[in-house]
């Protein structure tokens, strides 16, 4: 009952309570987001960051007509680390949410549900209804992203986010519209680009390139008779028939051979084509075995001539729909974009359905870009006038019918269906076409120079994408088109004449004011439509022209219009421009990132941001994107509340995909971080705070971390942890002011498995005072400096777990509970949460490479060890009698020297030797790397092969300094060789294995004898002892007593004869005590009255051969018989009793101390007692002791010859 009511104050008086055996880290991730709501924490740090240097970061908008997939959480990962590293390394960072609330996307929402197929039926129900619909669905999932992103403990602002529908927003992005309209930028032309008949709007190429599928579309090869000649016929091939109403011209290649035949097979009529393409009129002529003969029976050639000679001539067209260009068209014009791999070599042109097409009739005046194109096809892909034959019919639908009417003209000659890849609109699935829309252009391509200078003045991680793929589309950026015809976006502030001869671009509301008296305050087509400006020409009112902005251009004004910018806000927006940090993923190069730098270059002529992260693609785990249809992919807020968002965060920005490559998403992987990261290092933390709780209840004082005191530690597994830790503080602000997170995370896991799997294991019994509370106290300092760096360290990373550790550590600091004013409420110990402190700073004086080194090479000689033993089949648990090391680096032998004693207790080895004698201990293998060198040597690799082979020793060592060597003329280097150190003694005896670079080589004994087994013996039953206490819920303070009952078979030691165990136990009392604070003591010791806190039987080969029982017990007061029966002998014999009357007396007096107070016999130096009336005097440390252990490890124990070995 003492006993029990000691542990229970101990635990009471604990600091951490509310630690539990087991953290369900996301449940405790619910309450530390509680916490931040109370104390308001985003909001507070951003109140304590005020006045120090602004880091400015633009988070590109989402549209909030979906909800949010693992794509928006990595980057939202990306973007919550680097600006919460930013805060906490002393700067202010404004986060504001935005949302992307134009465009398409909203549209095509409206138009399925109104279902609307065609822009006249928004007219017919008003604009302004039409745009209210739209209003009303742009926030439909605002709850849902601000629960989910705020779940996954991003710190960032909804309350005062921006969204591009709010009217200051929209100003902005007039005033950047009318800044590039002032500076010559902006103009209108055609644009042949690819267009949603179902949206009736184009799109962008970035998003033509979105969904891509295989289809079957018609294909046919149709005939043009020469107008000299009508007998000849140009051939062309085309999958679109229903462009060849639009026919204006056909294009060959100057440079290749075109051929004139008589075709045999279809009524000798006479064609001309490309003769490389032959086989798309003849498929035999395309198979290898196709004969001379076989020609002839196909074909007879007329003529070869090259394209040049066919340039200018004129033919007759399909259809009569645009005769009026008769003068000028349909003719054979020229251009390099014909190519000789599929089709006929004669490209059919319809200026108004292909880009390449538009550019070729532009440049040979087919057309010209003052002028309409021949287009007959309406906004909804439907044929109209003058193509009156095929009016109203959508034009795939007409690709039939239109060869039907060719093949009765006799035009048509050859029919197919022709698989191939074609876009489609990535909202409503249709085919995409490709339209010339009068469009308003950016004249991007004026600026290439300016952006190809800003990209290299900005700093992209990967630098890959900024380097190629990025560069690229700058070098080959076309002008942009940034009108759409659609209703939901920000209208292009242009008002012109009828004649287009007079405009005027409005850069603000005041200034459409001044121009019309006419006051705003809403942007949006509705509201400013119906406005008209008065010419200064006399050309009458000036309209708004109908088109709105493309939402890219609206989100590539974002810098600015999200300030409101001109017109509030100027020195905060150019105190803070260009951003220092941007993140997206790699769909947006194209996209944002290009917008952005297109915008600020024409405006400013300057990027738009610094930095910048590119993450890669989140697929499903097959590979495949994401698709709710397919239902390929876990619900991100079920692996949320499953396993938390500390685990989610760190499997995605430690993976490939913070590279710009892609992840595939496994579920399990999650899992795997709280397995393999999260729950070790809490395991770490749990045993530290237990470790403080068995110091202060013995102690009775609390435990008072002082960096000093860890600071002059000089063990050797302190002073490298502390070096490793202060190492990683470096690496990290090194790695992260450079954005690689792909480097700093894995550093971070890695020194979690150090601290957990090596400082905490070879640690644990002199943390639990093994060595002396001193000893424990100093270790206790250096692990919590530990803990609490890489709590601090790792907030930007693990939010959540970061916050839980830091509230339990601080308790221990000074500074907990400070209420002083005038102490800084952001220091560690009085912050509120650790999100307010700074990180860690680097601290060059307390830096140790050498000790890092020394860790590195002990840990790789562990690891070779371990390898050597799998080999073999040898348990870690089994003792190695010697190992042998050999290493080329005298570094690596004076770290196995200095940390010599931990390196056999890690392999569990008794004797190591080192040397760097290798020249005799090891054999030299030499291995070449065949598959660069194969490339390099090609029919001269077995020459090569030779000459390696026949390598003497001394060139090889000599190879080995040098690093080059000639063979048979060839130099090869270290990248082409690799010389590995094999061992080169007794095999049978002895296992080794190598390092990778074979400068390390580790050859272990694999003798096992009965010496080896004893120690087996006692190191299996002290591990099955801890398993029992952790199976009774004992903690580390908690002391007991092991007592065991063997049967069985004895061995032969030089005390006589006993049992397995027991012999175990005499050997290695020690060590045995060492790992267990308590010798295990035969079952006939144990006090009858002593409390059993668990029994059991186990069965374990590595212990005994038969089952033996182990008995743990609370500690009860041990009674030294043989001594009291001496003193009852002295006293007897001086009072004369006669000696057969007190046999029980010793027994007597063992049952009256054991009956007495546990703590009051203790605190007494001697108990009076009379029994069968021989007065005693039991003296504590003689007769009676505090636990059979003390009584046993006594010099005083009557019976200690039974026990020769024990420690003293």
């Amino acid at each position: 009952k003492t006993f029990c009511k000691k542990q229970e104050g101990l635990q009471n008086m604990s600091r951490f309570a509310n630690v539990a055996d087991k953290l369900d880290f996301a449940a405790e991730e619910e309450k530390t987001l509680a916490y931040w709501t109370e104390i308001e924490a985003f909001q507070t740090s951003l109140k304590l960051s005020e006045g120090r240097p602004e880091y400015t970061f633009y988070d590109g908008p989402p549209f909030a007509t979906g909800l949010p997939h693992y794509g928006h959480i990595l980057a939202g990962t990306i973007k919550d680390t680097v600006t919460r590293y930013a805060h906490q390394t002393g700067h202010y960072v404004s986060r504001r949410f935005g949302w992307d609330c134009h465009g398409l996307p909203v549209e095509y929402e409206i138009d399925k549900k109104l279902k609307i197929t065609g822009r006249d039926m928004v007219l017919e129900m008003g604009v302004a209804n039409y745009n209210n619909e739209c209003r009303s669905i742009v926030q439909r999932y605002t709850g849902e992203w601000e629960k989910t992103v705020t779940r996954l403990g991003r710190w960032i602002d909804f309350k005062n986010d921006y969204k591009t529908m709010d009217p200051q927003y929209m100003e902005s992005v007039w005033w950047v519209f009318k800044t590039l309209f002032s500076k010559g930028l902006v103009y209108r032309g055609y644009k042949v680009m690819p267009y949603s008949t179902a949206c009736g709007t184009p799109i962008s190429n970035f998003e033509a390139g979105l969904n891509y599928k295989d289809v079957n579309d018609p294909a046919c090869v149709v005939s043009f008779p020469l107008v000299t000649d009508p007998e000849v016929s140009l051939l062309a091939w085309t999958t679109t028939p229903w462009t060849l109403p639009s026919n204006l011209a056909l294009c060959v290649n100057n440079a290749f051979t075109y051929i004139k035949i008589i075709d045999k097979t279809r009524q000798n009529k006479i064609f001309i084509l490309l003769e490389k393409r032959l086989s798309q009129l003849f498929p035999e002529v395309g198979k290898a075995d196709c004969t001379d003969e076989k020609r002839a029976e196909l074909y007879d050639v007329v003529e070869r001539m090259t394209g040049d000679k066919l340039v200018g001539l004129k033919y007759t067209p399909l259809f009569q729909y645009f005769s009026e260009y008769t003068d000028r068209a349909f003719r054979v014009i020229c251009d390099d974009y014909v190519t000789e791999e599929g089709g006929t070599g004669i490209v059919h042109q319809a200026p108004a359905f292909g880009e390449d097409d538009y550019r070729v009739c532009l440049l040979h005046g087919i057309c010209a870009k003052s002028e309409d194109l021949p287009c007959p096809v309406d906004a909804n892909g439907r044929f109209m006038s003058p193509v009156d034959d095929f009016k109203g019919k959508n034009v795939k639908e007409a690709d039939n019918d239109i060869c039907a009417v060719l093949k009765a003209a006799g035009r048509l000659v050859i029919k197919e269906v022709y698989n191939h890849s074609y876009p489609f609109c990535w909202r409503s699935e249709t085919p995409l076409i490709y339209k010339a829309v009068p469009s308003w252009f950016v004249a991007v391509e004026k600026l290439k120079a300016k952006l190809l200078v800003n990209n290299t003045q900005t700093h992209w991680v990967p630098s890959f994408v900024q380097e190629k793929r990025f560069h690229n589309w700058l070098a080959d950026a076309r002008d942009w088109a940034i009108s759409r015809n659609r209703f939901w976006g920000t209208p292009i502030p242009l008002w012109v004449s009828d004649d287009l001869e007079e405009m005027v671009a409005i850069g603000s509301v005041e200034e459409l004011f001044e121009l019309t008296g006419v006051k705003v305050t809403d942007l949006h087509k509705e509201h400013v439509d119906k406005i008209t400006i008065p010419s200064k020409e006399g050309r009458g009112d000036l309209k708004r022209i109908d088109e709105v902005f493309d939402c890219w251009f609206e989100s590539g004004s974002m810098p600015y219009a999200q300030l409101h910018y001109p017109f509030e806000n100027a020195d905060r927006f150019e105190n803070g421009f260009p951003a220092d940090f941007i993140a997206e993923g790699l769909d947006q190069t194209r996209g944002w990132f290009y917008t952005l730098m297109v915008i600020s270059t024409a405006l400013f002529d300057k990027p738009a941001f610094k930095n910048l992260i590119v993450n890669g693609l989140v697929l499903a785990s097959d590979g495949k994107k994401m698709s709710k249809r397919l239902n390929n992919y876990p619900d991100p807020n079920i692996v949320l509340n499953k396993y938390g968002a500390d685990a989610l965060r760190l499997y995605l920005i430690n993976s490939p995909v913070v590279r710009a490559d892609s992840l595939k998403f496994q579920e399990e992987g999650v899992n795997e971080v709280v397995r393999g990261v999260l729950l070790p290092w809490y395991n770490a933390f749990r045993f530290f705070i237990q470790c403080v709780d068995r110091w202060e209840g013995l102690n009775g004082t609390p435990f008072k971390p002082d960096v000093e005191v860890s600071k002059s530690s000089t063990n050797d597994v302190d002073v490298w942890i502390l070096a490793s830790i202060l190492g990683l503080v470096k690496f990290v602000h090194e790695e992260m002011t450079a954005y690689r997170l792909y480097t700093v995370v894995p550093r971070l896991v890695g020194f979690i498995e150090e601290l957990t799997n090596w400082y905490v294991r070879l640690n644990r019994d002199r943390l639990k005072g093994v060595s002396g509370e001193q000893e424990a106290l100093l270790g206790l300092n250096v692990l919590f400096e530990v803990l609490m760096t890489l709590t601090q360290i790792m907030a930007p990373f693990t939010p959540y777990f970061a916050e839980y550790l830091y509230q339990n550590l601080r308790q221990l600091q000074p500074l907990y509970g400070n209420t002083d004013n005038a102490v800084a409420s952001d220091l560690s110990g009085k912050s509120a949460s650790v999100h307010y402190c700074m990180l860690p700073a680097i601290d060059q004086s307390r830096l140790d490479p050498r000790a890092e080194a020394r860790f590195k090479t002990l840990q790789q000689a562990v690891t070779l060890a371990r390898i050597a033993r799998e080999r073999r089949h040898i348990r870690n648990n089994l003792p190695l009698k010697s190992v042998i090391v050999v290493a080329a680096n005298e570094d690596d032998i004076e770290a196995l020297e200095y940390l010599k004693g931990y390196f056999m207790g890690e392999i569990n080895a008794w004797d190591v030797s080192l040397s760097t004698e290798w020249e005799t201990l090891c054999a030299l293998k030499v291995m070449p790397n065949w598959k660069d060198l194969g490339k390099r040597l090609g029919k001269q690799m077995k020459e090569v092969a030779g000459g390696i082979s026949a390598l003497t020793k001394e060139q090889v060592i000599d190879f080995m300094t040098t690093g080059v060597m000639e063979v048979c003329g060839f130099t090869l280097t270290k990248d082409d060789i690799n010389v590995k150190r094999e061992f080169n003694g007794d095999t049978k005896r002895f296992e080794a294995a190598s390092s990778e670079d074979g400068s390390l080589m580790i050859a272990i004994d694999t003798t096992c004898d009965e010496e080896i087994l004893q120690e087996l013996r006692a190191r299996t039953f002290a591990a099955t002892v801890q398993k029992l206490r952790k199976s009774s819920g004992l903690v580390v303070s908690d002391r007991v007593e092991i007592f065991y009952e063997e049967s069985g078979d004895g061995v032969v030691t030089k005390e006589g004869v006993s049992t397995l165990v027991s012999a175990a136990m005499l050997k290695h009392s020690s060590s045995t005590v060492k790992r267990i604070k308590s010798l295990p003591l035969t079952m006939e010791l144990c006090s009858k009255q002593a409390i059993i806190i668990i029994k059991e039987v186990i069965t374990d080969l590595d212990i005994s051969k038969k089952p033996i029982t182990i008995m743990l017990t609370q500690p009860c007061i041990a009674v030294d018989i043989g001594a009291v029966a001496l003193l009852i002998d002295a006293n007897s014999s001086a009072n004369l009793t006669p000696p057969g009357s007190v046999l029980n007396t010793p027994n007597m007096a063992a049952m009256y101390l054991q009956s007495m107070d546990y703590d009051r016999l203790l605190s007494l130096e001697s108990v009076d007692v009379t029994i069968d009336n021989i007065a005693l005097v039991l003296k504590k440390g003689i007769h009676y002791f505090q636990s059979a252990n003390e009584m046993v490890l006594s010099s005083n124990f009557s019976n200690r010859n039974t026990y020769p070995n024990l420690p003293t």
